[in-house]
């Protein structure tokens, strides 16, 4: 699953890849419980690498349910 991250006053988004096995539900519940605390978002990416976000520099978060990764090469 693919998390994307705006952040508010920049141009650049967050971007992390989720474990493919991950619920859209539950991770719109760890996300909405974090932002509504008002402290910091954290997810942790496929590759076990943590990010965090403060929840008030948090613009909006876009979730990609289908996205399997990033593909390299001519690949489609």
């Amino acid at each position: 699953m693919h998390v994307r991250i705006g952040v508010v006053q920049s141009q650049k988004e967050i971007e992390v890849e989720l474990d493919p096995n991950s619920s859209v539900k539950s991770v719109k519940r760890s996300i909405s419980s974090d932002l509504s605390s008002g402290k910091v978002l954290w997810l942790t990416d496929s590759k076990g690498r943590e990010v965090g976000v403060l929840a008030s520099s948090v613009a909006y978060v876009e979730l990609d349910p289908s996205a399997s990764g990033r593909s390299i090469g001519f690949g489609g």
